[in-house]
């Protein structure tokens, strides 16, 4: 996981992105811990305060959960929900655009299709 300061994207969300991605790709495991928050903060050099907003960001989603006195766990299921987050996000963010701008410029849908999988092969 890499933040970056010089980034638009407030630090306390690139730390919830970089932990769902560390869940989707398997470094943190369904139900196994991951970092402290006071390690966030000192592996990263940010304060703890921004770590644990980012943290309680997953925590609100249900894709993390705190044991009392033992630390954060990722929930059972949250591969899942993640993964169901993410297919929402990228419709809402590139999909859409896409076809809008397809729309103006007359480009039909096998067309498009024709695109997306030349984009695959290459």
């Amino acid at each position: 996981m890499q933040i970056s300061f010089e980034d638009e994207k407030p630090i306390f969300i690139q730390i919830a992105e970089g932990i769902e991605d560390a869940i989707l790709t398997g470094a943190y495991v369904e139900e196994g811990q991951i970092p402290s928050i006071t390690e966030f903060s000192v592996n990263f050099k940010i304060n703890p305060a921004t770590a644990l907003k980012g943290i309680n960001l997953l925590v609100e989603e249900g894709i993390i959960f705190k044991k009392r006195g033992v630390g954060m766990f990722v929930q059972k299921g949250a591969v899942e929900q993640l993964k169901n987050k993410r297919k929402e996000q990228f419709f809402d963010h590139y999909v859409k655009n896409l076809i809008e701008e397809a729309k103006k410029l007359r480009i039909s849908s096998q067309e498009i299709l024709r695109m997306v999988e030349r984009g695959f092969d290459e």
